[in-house]
């Protein structure tokens, strides 16, 4: 069988354990097959002897085919904020720890990688969050998310108040710790830890989860993925709020300043090895008793 993709992109981060040895295996089973490979610019500290073609994420995703993403899923998260854009096809190979989105082991390199290449794969669309924080009627500062848009005090000890709309729609003033809005992708991340819902990747649903609110009856709110979220800090609130984006501290709000979250036009297109299914990850990852299942 001829393979499906023919121009491939290596991407991960230099420093994670272990990434050496899953590049080189990578790059001889690549090689095998007469496919053209491009490996990002930070990778090649690690192949000093390979002659393959470096480029920058942003020229990878314009480029490639597939990208191959090594690492954890932090270093697919950092990745996909930047491919999404492109519609370039991420398949990750897991040097992490949990791994929910970077899926193929070490140990099955060499029979799950051909087969995607073949095109034996299962397609996943995730969509990705844009953030701004809005001062004066004006964007003082943008960034995307795949996993969760967090607002919060900063600090361990203080609070912040923020008043929270939903397409224009008052919801709550709420005095809290911050509050995690989060993709169905990052519900089994800080969402999680939070108290918030495992939501299935295929649904179209945004969760918005206050952090620690001073109001024990507040809960977890699902939308609609389409809703525009305002998150309004409060003028009298003395904390600049940051906001960070899949953990990474994008933006500093100041009180009287909105954080306005929507969906992003570009989704993030993940492949998986045939048979992959959400429910066994979460019984692995997350370590659910499958005593009953066969």
């Amino acid at each position: 069988m001829s393979a499906v993709f023919k121009r491939i992109g290596l991407v991960g981060r230099s420093q994670h354990d272990g990434v050496q040895p899953v590049l080189e295996e990578l790059l001889a089973l690549l090689g095998q097959r007469d496919l053209e490979v491009v490996v990002e610019d930070r990778l090649g500290e690690l192949l000093p002897a390979s002659d393959c073609a470096r480029a920058s994420l942003d020229e990878i995703g314009e480029d490639a085919d597939l990208v191959i993403v090594v690492g954890g899923d932090g270093s697919l998260l950092s990745a996909a904020r930047t491919l999404a854009k492109y519609e370039t096809p991420v398949l990750g190979v897991n040097r992490g720890r949990l791994g929910f989105l970077t899926d193929i082991s070490p140990d099955e390199i060499g029979q799950q990688v051909p087969a995607v290449l073949d095109g034996e794969y299962e397609r996943e669309r995730r969509f990705l969050l844009d953030a701004k924080v809005v001062r004066d009627g004006k964007t003082v500062g943008r960034a995307d998310a795949l996993n969760d848009v967090v607002v919060n005090s900063g600090t361990s000890a203080q609070m912040i108040e923020f008043e929270l709309s939903v397409n224009d729609t008052f919801v709550y003033r709420q005095r809290a710790d911050g509050l995690i809005v989060s993709t169905p992708t990052g519900s089994t991340a800080y969402s999680l830890s939070g108290g918030g819902p495992i939501m299935h990747p295929t649904l179209d649903a945004v969760v918005l989860v206050p952090m620690f609110p001073h109001t024990l009856s507040s809960r977890p709110i699902v939308v609609d993925g389409n809703s525009e979220i305002s998150v309004h800090i409060l003028g009298r609130n003395r904390i600049h709020p940051p906001v960070t984006c899949d953990g990474q501290v994008n933006m500093t709000a100041r009180p009287g300043d909105s954080v306005v979250i929507s969906k992003k036009p570009h989704r993030l297109t993940l492949l998986h090895p045939v048979g992959h299914s959400f429910y066994a990850s979460c019984r692995d990852k997350l370590r659910w008793s499958n005593a009953l299942v066969n």
